[in-house]
């Protein structure tokens, strides 16, 4: 176990839904979903999710792409979804997230704690998102209030270009002081965060449990019976590794031996790729 303030990671930069808040990412999902329902289309949660934690303009616009949606589009409409109707649905997205957020932005259990421990190491606490500058601030303040607060957070709108780009984790690095790049680590539920991390040298971690890998809320997910549970974690388990995650965990909870293995490497001059 390393000491107190004496950990060779410099910084951890976290995800927010379903990695510290939102335990199954459900806010963005439900809330993508009554947008498209509200023009008489519906879409799966599998579908919803395949670009979750990219910038929510660019998610919308992607959405519109995929073959389901793009079909259900051209039944009811007449003609392939432009440019135009992806500012127009994402103009209508931001009141609806707005009204959402709060329902689903709990901090997830065992996150304080966890950040406690880490700061005790000296290591310095960042955050990263794909929701808008508006809607995250009632997200940060909500998540204060139930003990979670980074030392600083970014959103794509503050540095130019969301995920899977590196700038919101260079910016981090900047202004939290924490250098070199190899000594940092981004956490997150999507493989999106898991790019991100990787284009930013970063070490990276991926969070399947309490993500948008299994989608399930904290209720949903204790009355599946254990084989399933299995087989989801599994799954989901893979898919980050195959794409290149460092390290999975099921949760932000249980990430303290992950921290350390890694803390391990880079004390060892081991680089993340």
């Amino acid at each position: 176990m390393p000491s107190a303030g004496n950990s060779p990671v410099a910084a951890i930069v976290f995800d927010w839904a379903g990695t510290m808040v939102d335990h199954g990412s459900l806010a963005p999902v439900r809330t993508l979903q009554r947008l498209l329902s509200n023009n008489a289309i519906e879409v799966a949660d599998e579908v919803t999710r395949r670009d979750m934690g990219l910038a929510k303009h660019d998610h919308i616009r992607n959405l519109l792409a995929e073959p389901e949606v793009a079909a259900a589009w051209q039944q009811r409409f007449g003609r392939e979804a432009t440019q135009a109707d992806a500012d127009v649905l994402y103009a209508a997205f931001i009141p609806l997230q707005m009204s959402c957020l709060i329902e689903y932005s709990d901090v997830i259990a065992g996150v304080p704690a966890v950040v406690e421990q880490l700061r005790q190491r000296g290591i310095r606490i960042g955050g990263t998102t794909g929701y808008t500058r508006a809607m995250f601030e009632p997200l940060s303040a909500h998540a204060a209030r139930q003990g979670y607060s980074p030392d600083r957070s970014l959103c794509p709108e503050d540095v130019g270009r969301g995920r899977p780009h590196p700038f919101m984790c260079y910016r981090l690095a900047s202004d939290l002081h924490a250098a070199p790049l190899s000594a940092c680590i981004k956490v997150g539920d999507t493989l999106s965060d898991i790019e991100e991390g990787r284009n930013a040298g970063m070490w990276t971690v991926g969070i399947t449990r309490t993500g948008n890998m299994i989608g399930l809320s904290a209720e949903e997910w204790a009355a599946l019976p254990e084989q399933q549970q299995r087989t989801k974690l599994a799954a989901a388990s893979a898919q980050m590794l195959d794409h290149g995650a460092n390290f999975v965990v099921e949760s932000v909870a249980v990430i303290l031996p992950v921290i350390d293995a890694i803390a391990e490497k880079i004390a060892g001059g081991m680089q993340p790729h």
